[in-house]
């Protein structure tokens, strides 16, 4: 194995012996890497298949979580006490789609200021 995946060796021309040879070999890499593309696009853990409890649980041990939140939405969520939040931003409530109803999660916010009436 050599370039990461399997049969993919066309880079040395002693392993293309004819032309359809190494087309072949070509297609198959590519095959390979869109395979592998499309699985990881999907790796982003959503919480419309997780309940609150575990959407808050992750989000708490990994300290900021990127979640996907619906079919093309996903946002950084962090826990309440902690610093992942680069100043000026703090930890601000938002709420997510969950499995059992809607979950109070936290994202980095830029707080409004305060201005007297």
């Amino acid at each position: 194995m050599r370039n990461g995946v399997a049969g993919c060796e066309f880079a040395d021309p002693m392993f293309c012996e004819d032309a359809t040879m190494c087309i072949g070999k070509i297609a198959f890499c590519a095959a390979a890497m869109v395979v592998a593309a499309t699985h990881f696009a999907d790796a982003r853990p959503d919480t419309r298949k997780m309940t609150c409890a575990q959407t808050q649980a992750l989000i708490e041990s990994q300290h900021a979580a990127v979640l996907s939140t619906g079919p093309s939405t996903y946002d950084r969520y962090v826990r309440q006490f902690g610093n992942e939040c680069d100043a000026p931003y703090v930890p601000m409530v938002d709420y997510v789609p969950a499995s059992d109803g809607r979950c109070m999660v936290h994202r980095c916010e830029e707080p409004a200021p305060m201005v007297p009436d």
